[in-house]
């Protein structure tokens, strides 16, 4: 197990502090996209169809309006939740790649400082923690970016799609 964590290791070292950080932002962000997408997969389809079947039973045309109101709050939050979260979490990845690149030009200043321009090895690890984390957050967040918009088109067609099931 140490062999394969132990390149894993060196890679986020190299990154500077914040490369763990964008690491672990990242990995949230991404088990709350896959859920939501399990959440429209196999959660939604019961919730809808218990939601339909309740609406059915709900008394008189009025109590059926106003029951009908509130599941379709309820089913919307139940779309919408995390998705803010997952939004909030795209855009601060590439922040938080500016940052490290930020940390990474600090050390490559420290170096500069200490040893003058003739420490070609402390520079390129200054780089090296530059050009990491700024890496990380893009390819991290770009990807998270489309699959909100995914997800929230998702969730408004399956509003949409409720919407129609419950008169």
């Amino acid at each position: 197990m140490g062999v394969i964590l132990e390149p894993f290791r060196q890679l986020l070292e190299r990154g500077g502090p914040v490369l763990p950080v964008i690491f672990l932002v990242s990995t949230l962000m991404w088990l709350w996209i896959l859920d939501r997408y399990r959440h429209y997969r196999s959660t939604w389809p019961r919730l809808l169809h218990r939601a339909v079947r309740d609406n059915a039973h709900a008394g008189n045309e009025q109590a059926r309006e106003l029951y009908r109101h509130g599941l379709l709050l309820e089913l919307g939050a139940a779309l919408e939740e995390r998705l803010a979260t997952i939004l909030i979490c795209a855009r601060l990845l590439p922040l938080l790649g500016l940052l490290g690149t930020v940390t990474g030009m600090i050390a490559i200043f420290e170096v500069i400082n200490v040893f003058g321009t003739g420490n070609l090895r402390g520079m390129a690890q200054g780089i090296s923690r530059a050009l990491l984390p700024t890496t990380a957050g893009l390819v991290t967040a770009l990807p998270g970016l489309l699959c909100h918009t995914d997800l929230c088109r998702r969730a408004e067609a399956h509003k949409r799609r409720a919407r129609e099931l419950l008169v």
